[in-house]
């Protein structure tokens, strides 16, 4: 290659860094103007006291310790205190830092393809596909799902890493490589399948796993060989995947804190081939995107059939093919490996499916795209007049429907009316959209809402939802009644326990209070505000032993707002 066409190919890089992040900027620049959403954004960040401490000491040691949320994630809990630092509760920064650490991943990944196969262009439409797809909008939109961009970028820097220490396999150059997995896995667990992707690619492109001849050129190492040696250099990674595995299942599954409605194992299994080609539809024709996809108790066997036949010709197909069409292999397994995780047959959730599933796996269909559709063009002449204006009107498509698809996330009565118009039984969007409406002060609308949410599925937080409706109507029978049905819906459910006790106390039904919020306490005995109210119940009608117990218990946790009360009016010594 001529020092002409070494600057040349340059200088299509270089276009290719600035258009990446230049378009991908503007697809989601609106993202800047939009607010916290009421799915999770309150528990992460708006109304989390911890991360709205800052930086400090105590909030690095909770950060590393907790599993709120079923989840151990101690750098995506950092990533929000620093982002309140620097901009308090300004929601548009947040978003900002969703998406510069999304163009980061897109422009890492352009750099791996490129440094791993030598083509440009290809490695350009896998960073595009990537960047592009109105699947990931949930992911850069979504206050919450910042572990999906932030694990996804040290993702990206990890096999960037992985490729430079392929170049020369030294200690040196895999110790990066530890290190930056572990800061991925840090951000979500998602990524314990990363050593395995690392295989395929030593597969393709790297083609680490092909039959060598020692220097001597006597001695020919087999491939069962070298794809053991492959193996061995994975097991570290491999270990550090099977512990985040291993708190992953502890922290979903811990007694008392999950407050996920269990879904039944056979249909968890006839979910998972249906939901697998579900994201395969979608990819190709996105249509019907919602933040809330509801379960299906009762699913068709012939559309659980057909789903499974079509996973299994499609494999058996890339396997056979897979000497000849190593991407086609590589590109197929990187989506069914890479979503596995997620897929439901561990239940992660209560949902049939999720768009930020799709933000990792998608770089496999990518793959399949960039380098198996140019196999039927032959003709180079015809790829650049056909294949490459397709391709860019194809990414043209995929960026307008991104931007379509970012708007619904403007706030939450858009986009939980989305969700209803483009799913069917959304109890949850009903539940939400309800929600979203009660700010507004649209109480009646907010109620029917919440009642089409019961009439779907029984669902306890529409109940409990009516219930502080009620109860600031001063309703307190209606609020009670509501409170009990949430608690029949979720035994588990200690904030209508709690809220029980609130209203009882109202009404002058104290023992009924204490009750409730001794039920509160044994479902989570870290609620310090059930201590605290049952501290003022005793205190103030003079059983100061009991109530100055529950104050020091309360204050031990947090809330000494009773403990100060009685050491005022000198009740407790």
């Amino acid at each position: 290659m001529s020092d002409q066409q070494i600057i040349s190919q340059s200088k299509q890089k270089i276009i290719i860094y600035i258009l990446l992040a230049i378009v991908t900027l503007a697809v989601f620049w609106q993202v800047n103007k939009f607010d916290f959403v009421n799915f999770d954004d309150n528990l992460y960040v708006s109304e989390n006291s911890i991360i709205q401490s800052g930086i400090t000491t105590e909030g690095i040691h909770w950060a590393f310790s907790t599993t709120y949320l079923d989840f151990w994630h101690p750098l995506t809990w950092l990533s929000y205190m620093l982002d309140y630092c620097l901009n308090d509760l300004n929601a548009g920064s947040y978003h900002l830092t969703n998406l510069i650490l999304h163009i980061l991943s897109a422009l890492l990944l352009f750099w791996l393809f490129n440094r791993m196969t030598g083509v440009v262009w290809r490695s350009a439409f896998v960073a595009a596909f990537f960047a592009l797809h109105p699947f990931h909008v949930e992911s850069v939109a979504w206050i919450s799902e910042r572990k999906d961009v932030l694990s996804a970028f040290f993702w990206m820097i990890t096999l960037c890493i992985y490729v430079y220490y392929t170049e020369k396999p030294t200690i040196i150059r895999y110790f990066p490589v530890i290190f930056s997995f572990i800061l991925a896995l840090m951000s979500k667990s998602i990524v314990v399948t990363l050593p395995v992707i690392m295989i395929l690619l030593d597969y393709w492109p790297l083609k680490r796993l092909q039959s060598k001849k020692t220097k001597d050129n006597l001695t020919e190492i087999s491939l069962k060989k070298v794809f053991f040696r492959s193996l061995w250099e994975k097991i570290p990674l491999l270990i550090f995947s099977i512990i985040f595995v291993i708190i992953t299942v502890y922290a979903k599954y811990k007694p008392s804190e999950s407050s996920i409605e269990h879904l039944s194992l056979s249909s968890r299994i006839a979910n998972t081939p249906v939901s697998l080609i579900t994201y395969l539809e979608k990819t190709f024709w996105p249509h019907h995107m919602a933040i809330f996809y509801p379960f299906l108790d009762q699913i068709q066997f012939w559309n659980v059939l057909g789903s499974s036949l079509l996973i299994l010709v499609i494999s058996a197909a890339v396997i056979a093919m897979a000497k000849r069409f190593p991407y086609f292999f590589v590109g197929w397994f990187w989506y069914i490996i890479t979503i596995l995780p997620v897929i439901g047959i561990i239940q992660i959730g209560n949902f049939a499916m999720a768009d930020r599933y799709h933000y990792l796996p998608s770089i496999g269909i990518g793959i399949i795209l960039a380098w198996g559709i140019p196999f039927l063009f032959k003709n180079e002449f015809a790829r650049k007049k056909i294949l490459l204006p397709a391709a860019l009107a194809f990414l043209a498509v995929l960026a307008c429907l991104s931007w379509k698809q970012c708007t619904y996330w403007k706030n939450n009565k858009v986009l939980w009316s989305h969700a209803l118009k483009v799913t069917k039984n959304n109890y949850m969007a009903h539940n939400n959209l309800a929600s979203a409406l009660l700010e507004k002060g649209e109480t009646q609308k907010a109620i029917y809402h919440y009642e089409k949410a019961i009439s779907i599925n029984n669902y306890a937080a529409a109940y409990y939802n009516m219930g502080i409706i009620y109860y600031r109507l001063s309703q307190y029978e209606q609020s009670i009644i509501n409170f009990r049905n949430a608690t029949h819906a979720d035994p588990d459910y200690f904030a209508a326990y709690y809220n029980l006790g609130i209203v009882y106390s109202s009404i002058g039904q104290f023992q009924l209070a204490i009750k409730n919020y001794n039920e509160a306490i044994r479902i989570m005995p870290t609620l310090a505000d059930a201590y605290n109210n049952k501290a003022y119940i005793y205190l103030n009608t003079g059983n100061n032993i009991s109530g100055c117990s529950n104050a020091f218990k309360a204050c031990k946790l947090g809330n000494c707002k009773t403990l100060i009360w009685a050491n005022n009016n000198r009740l407790c010594k």
